[in-house]
């Protein structure tokens, strides 16, 4: 299966992305109440850190009348945060923080009810690359060692990952495919706990994203073996890619903000305002960086056309996984 970046994003290579978008003017509108912030994982992973990360700079540049509330809602591989967003009391008061879930989660459980064409686009915050990373202790320090571990040990090596049928368990599912690997996998409510089990050696390997697996990587704890970009990334330079190792295959994590069904043009276009501003500010610019993220500015249009090609690359990936077992 090929499976590259540009066809993830859904975009031909001479595609110019817009600025940060401003569809429609504010006209006044502030929020009356604290914003329900809402988080799509558990605490610790990417999306809870570039949650509170904007929660941070909004707030130290005084840039809404009222505060940010985070708040995890990561249960059900999202659906608990889905829900929450879909049943919303007050639509014009209710973001979320996204990751890919945000499409496999209603594809997935159908009974949910949730379709995400109903939800609000605000902002595109970047994508974040996945890199597959074991512990020190393990001796293993180059895929092909990770391959013939895992191999050797037969049904025995155990991987943890955000959710089932979603990021994580995507990419280890098609590592596992193409190499006939043997993996037990364990599904955490988000990346943090993932990576806090690593470093205790609860689990043997996981998929986390660079910013999930930082801080034990700059203490000597963690190993990574391969990016599952189209490009090696900058941090981490002697990591090859899947794609070098002969399969055409990267997956990336979106990054988004996002409104609850229902919510106003004014209010959408004041937190468009507020986020695009975070987004063009050197902070998170920084971030971008720091954490190996790739910037992905949209404005609501191609937002809504990019959902809807998600939407049928998820199907295509969910179904090509369920092929292999």
């Amino acid at each position: 299966m090929k499976f590259t970046k540009r066809h993830f994003l859904g975009l031909a290579a001479s595609t110019a992305m817009a600025a940060m978008p401003m569809a429609a003017l504010a006209d006044g509108w502030e929020p009356k109440r604290p914003i329900d912030f809402t988080i799509m994982a558990g605490p610790g992973g990417g999306a809870d850190q570039i949650a509170r990360f904007v929660q941070s700079v909004v707030e130290t540049n005084d840039m809404t009348n009222r505060p940010l509330i985070p708040t995890n809602r990561g249960g059900g591989s999202g659906a608990e945060a889905l829900l929450h967003m879909k049943d919303a009391r007050d639509a014009d008061h209710t973001l979320m923080v996204t990751l890919n879930s945000f499409y496999t989660t209603p594809i997935r459980q159908e009974g949910l009810g949730v379709d995400i064409e109903t939800f609000t686009p605000i902002t595109m915050m970047g994508v974040d690359p996945f890199v597959l990373w074991v512990h020190k202790d393990s001796g293993i320090t180059t895929f092909e060692q990770y391959i013939e571990t895992v191999k050797e040990m037969n049904g025995e090596f155990v991987m943890g990952g955000t959710g089932s049928g979603q990021e994580d368990s995507i990419v280890i599912a098609f590592m596992s495919g193409v190499y006939d690997l043997d993996i037990k996998y364990i599904p955490y409510d988000g990346g943090g706990a993932v990576a806090k089990d690593l470093a205790g050696q609860q689990i043997m390997a996981t998929v986390n994203n660079p910013a999930e697996a930082k801080g034990f990587y700059e203490a000597g704890e963690f190993v990574p073996l391969l990016a599952f970009s189209d490009e090696r990334l900058d941090a981490y330079p002697d990591v090859p890619t899947m794609k070098e190792k002969g399969h055409d295959f990267s997956y990336y994590n979106q990054r988004a903000i996002v409104g609850a069904p229902g919510m106003s043009d004014e209010a959408a276009a004041y937190y468009r305002e507020v986020f695009g501003a975070v987004y063009e500010g050197a902070d998170w610019q920084n971030y971008l960086t720091s954490e190996s993220l790739a910037p992905l500015p949209m404005d609501e249009a191609q937002t809504r056309e990019y959902w809807a090609i998600q939407v049928e690359n998820h199907r295509d990936l969910l179904g090509a996984i369920a092929g292999q077992s």
